[in-house]
């Protein structure tokens, strides 16, 4: 007599019966919601690299910040663009930047939303790299780990609720560790870009933020994307530095990436829908090419699935708020 080999009978399942036997889940909680922040007072401008996004004046941004907070989602990501950039990127330290003004707004107006900013000079350079150059157009690592670490004290002296470093120099969560420390902001988390891509998905941002390299590229202090083993070494020695959660961007062309590095640490572990993704799937969907809703859940369960605690991604507020994440 044959074994009788019993199969779950996927055609029969009503949708509750699939959601109780989801393997993996997906709610506005699990994702955080990323702004750029302009100089100014009443601007809400599109981003036309990011269809659907804006610039926004720390105004304007805390006003949709009680938005994300009422949708459900629990954080937002800061990114500036600076009035006036220089080769040392100082507007990142200052205390009327654009981000530290938002910040200031976004906790009076919405005090239980965490507030992430984004720490790099890319934004804030006239040269567009992540940190200062020498003298043959090459990043100094060392000079650049100082500024980094003021930024990231003017940011939460603002009343930022964590710094996220993007910049991909060596040793700067060390450094920002310990002049946090010696300001008396022990409990202020890192949320460290760990494992970042040199990538050709980000093209759109590097648009709306005026932030890509005036010359060369970023191939000496961002990652090979022909490396995997190389994402866990990075991760481990962030952590050793005493990073609090880390980031893997770009996320869906490194879902692998993102399992490994998740199965590496014991430390919360984000993906960031980067912008490429975000503008691949709109311009996929503006042409009738792909189901919008669908693709965009699907990418999002896929981070999830791959090991995400959490999501940056532009999608964040949209979805929380149609009822897209279950």
């Amino acid at each position: 007599m044959a074994e009788i080999i019993y199969r779950p009978r996927r055609n029969r399942r009503t949708r509750a019966m699939r959601d109780l036997v989801a393997e993996t889940g997906l709610s506005p909680q699990h994702l955080v919601q990323p702004l750029f922040v302009v100089p100014g007072s009443g601007v809400e401008r599109p981003i036309e690299a990011l269809a659907g996004q804006r610039h926004l004046s720390p105004d304007r941004a805390a006003h949709l910040a009680k938005a994300i907070h009422a949708a459900g989602v629990p954080a937002v990501l800061l990114f500036g663009i600076p009035p006036e950039k220089d080769a040392m990127g100082t507007y990142a330290a200052r205390e009327d930047a654009p981000v530290q003004e938002a910040v200031r707004r976004i906790k009076d107006a919405v005090p239980e939303l965490v507030v992430i900013c984004d720490l790099c000079l890319c934004e804030y350079t006239d040269h567009g790299h992540c940190g200062v150059l020498r003298g043959d157009g090459s990043v100094d690592n060392d000079a650049t780990l100082p500024l980094l670490a003021q930024a990231a004290v003017s940011q939460v002296e603002a009343g930022a609720d964590v710094v996220a470093p993007s910049d991909m120099m060596d040793g700067r969560v060390g450094a920002l560790r310990a002049a946090l420390d010696q300001t008396g902001y022990q409990e202020t988390a890192i949320l460290s870009y760990a494992v970042k891509y040199r990538s050709a998905f980000y093209g759109p941002f590097r648009e709306a933020a005026g932030s890509a390299p005036r010359e060369g590229d970023r191939s000496t202090y961002q990652m090979d994307f022909r490396n995997r083993r190389e994402a866990v070494r990075e991760a481990q020695l962030d952590v050793a530095e005493g990073a609090d959660m880390l980031l893997v961007k770009p996320g869906l062309p490194y879902l692998d990436v993102l399992q490994q590095v998740r199965e590496a640490t014991h430390l919360p572990v984000g993906a960031y829908h980067v912008s490429g993704e975000y503008a691949m799937l709109e311009a996929a969907a503006s042409r009738g090419l792909i189901d919008r809703d669908m693709a965009v859940t699907e990418s999002l369960y896929a981070m999830r699935r791959a090991g995400a605690d959490f999501i940056a991604t532009y999608y964040a507020l949209e979805w929380a708020q149609r009822g897209l994440c279950r």
